[in-house]
């Protein structure tokens, strides 16, 4: 019976029955796709290259990611979540090209994109071996063990890059800096107030003000949308309708704005691999570095989104290693054409979930819409404002930063937020690998105190004596807690107070123990007040962390009672 129920589970969401469900999982494909399309173009516009691009990795991420997933209702594709690793990628390739020609042959800008285009194709083919390898070494799980406040800084770092560099482009606005091009959250950062500035120039030869108000116009859509939306129509995304709206807006008004620019046939713009230029890339240390904080970041990422799906559905958890292994075909796939990376979206697959997506058909038909797109419809593209998809980038920035998480933090604890706060500012002033590294080392600092620091406080009050304590009660805290209970006047009775402690181990209990022992011949007792300990870990039982540290208590009583001269408190 068990057997026939996990067979027909499986075949409802993700199993062997991948097409049991085909309207639903057509009519969220549709979904899906209308979510994808206008994302891929915006993170292509923010990364600086064709949609074709963004495109090509929401194809591979639907069809081939799809079909290989271990977690069936989550879709791939490119992911706002990278923008500043690729981007910082392509314009380090870039001046390395740049810097090697030095001295020689004038240096072509268009070799040196296809040049740091390369090295963007090859950084992704690695990183998805190296996901592939740790695939299937098991180790899904472990790019899970991060602190959740270094993953949220992480992304609210990158939510505010996104958004200073992206409200440039919003408003058709070029962000020089010292007279060349911005580069980095305080550069494009300081820049803003000039771009606002020229929107209010008397000079007729720009448009800044036309490219603002249709940026305006594409955040009111994507903002008013789901509130005003007929109960029919919901089911569009607000992304979409924003685009579209802004797109309208530009053409019957007649606009003269910057439009996107994309090639009649959106597949010559893959970039494939020479084996000379791609054997030298491989061990370039460019490279390297690039595929390993790919890697690392799109992982976590991807496992991340993952959890979160599992919790929007109560079908067949996710297999992180699958996962994991599906990933890095996808992204040697995405190296291997020159497409961008990818990873699992969390947009489009909370709109998988909710438009009744129940198989990984729904991934699969998505991609191939996409690809159907990009093969017969390139030239609409060519319609859409950039101005609008910069707006759309600014609102996924903002989304990123998400203040509702910090007031989750602040009441967690206010040293999760100063880790939140600077693993943010520097990504933002420096580095997205420096600061998720200074965040996790921050986070082991933290760790490493909790399990070190200990309090005690002792108090004679005549013949009993109270020593509480507060925080952890170690090994590497024995010679603290011995001098404190050689303070113990001979024949007291000591009463400890477990009422603060998080953790106690065994040397300190062998501790307490030998010491009570001996304190019983000078006429003394001791008492551990074990119900205070055990208590207030059931108190609230809506605190999962506390019941679950209650079941596993790590100091029971010995079978037969407590040791001679070592006595229980009276409940």
């Amino acid at each position: 019976m068990s057997q026939q129920l996990n067979k027909q589970s499986k075949t409802e969401v993700g199993g062997s029955g991948a097409f049991a469900h085909f309207r639903e999982d057509f009519l969220a494909s549709i979904v899906v796709f209308l979510v994808a399309l206008p994302l891929c173009i915006g993170i292509a516009v923010a990364v600086g290259v064709s949609p074709a691009r963004a495109l090509l990795t929401g194809i591979v991420g639907g069809i081939v990611v799809g079909f290989f997933a271990g977690s069936p209702l989550q879709v791939s594709g490119p992911a706002a979540g990278l923008f500043v690793i690729v981007a910082d990628l392509l314009a380090k390739g870039r001046d390395s090209f740049i810097s090697k020609m030095a001295g020689g042959e004038a240096v072509a800008e268009g070799e040196a994109v296809a040049y740091s285009l390369m090295v963007l194709g090859t950084a992704v083919f690695l990183a998805g071996l190296m996901q592939i390898v740790a695939g299937r070494l098991k180790l899904g799980q472990w790019f899970r063990a991060v602190s959740p406040a270094v993953i949220k800084g992480m992304l609210a770092g990158i939510g505010i890059l996104i958004l200073v560099s992206q409200f440039h482009v919003m408003l058709d606005h070029v962000a020089l800096w010292h007279g060349e091009k911005a580069h980095g959250g305080l550069q494009y950062l300081a820049t803003i107030p000039e771009a606002i500035m020229k929107c209010f120039s008397a000079d007729t030869t720009v448009n800044h003000h036309l490219a603002a108000l249709t940026g305006i116009l594409t955040i009111a859509c994507i903002v008013v949308w789901p509130m005003i939306a007929p109960k029919k129509l919901k089911l569009l995304p607000a992304a979409l309708v924003g685009i579209t709206a802004a797109t309208l807006f530009a053409a019957i008004a007649g606009l003269d704005i910057q439009m996107l620019d994309v090639s009649a046939n959106m597949f010559e713009e893959t970039t494939l691999p020479t084996s000379a230029t791609w054997f030298q890339l491989l061990l370039d240390p460019l490279v390297i570095t690039g595929a390993i904080v790919i890697a690392l970041v799109a992982s976590a990422e991807t496992l991340l989104c993952a959890t979160a799906v599992d919790q929007l559905h109560s079908g067949v958890r996710t297999d992180y290693d699958k996962e994991l292994t599906a990933q890095g075909i996808g992204n040697v796939l995405c190296g291997l054409i020159g497409a961008l990376p990818m990873t699992g979206v969390i947009v489009r697959s909370s709109a998988n979930v909710n438009s009744g997506g129940k198989t990984r058909a729904s991934a699969i038909m998505h991609g191939i819409w996409l690809l159907v797109f990009v093969a017969a419809l390139p030239f609409v593209l060519a319609y859409i404002p950039r101005a609008a998809l910069g707006a759309l980038l600014v609102h996924i920035g903002f989304k990123l930063v998400n203040f509702k998480q910090i007031k989750q933090l602040w009441k967690t604890s206010r040293s999760e937020v100063a880790i939140y706060a600077t693993t943010l500012l520097v990504i933002v002033c420096e580095d997205l690998l420096v600061g998720v590294v200074v965040g996790i080392l921050l986070s082991a600092a933290k760790l490493l105190h909790r399990f070190s620091h200990l309090e005690l406080d002792l108090q004679n009050e005549g013949t009993v004596s109270r020593l509480q304590l507060h925080g952890a009660a170690t090994f590497l805290r024995l010679p603290a807690l011995a001098q404190k209970l050689e303070e113990v006047p001979d024949s007291a009775e000591l009463h400890v107070e477990f009422e603060h402690l998080n953790y106690i181990d065994h040397a300190c209990l062998d501790l307490l123990m030998n010491w009570a022992r001996q304190h019983e011949g000078t006429g003394g007792k001791l008492v551990l007040d074990w119900d205070k300990l055990h208590g207030r870990f059931s108190e609230d039982p809506g605190e999962k962390m506390k019941v679950r540290l209650a079941n596993r208590s790590p100091m029971p009583l010995p079978a037969s009672g407590p040791a001679k001269g070592l006595a229980r408190r009276p409940a």
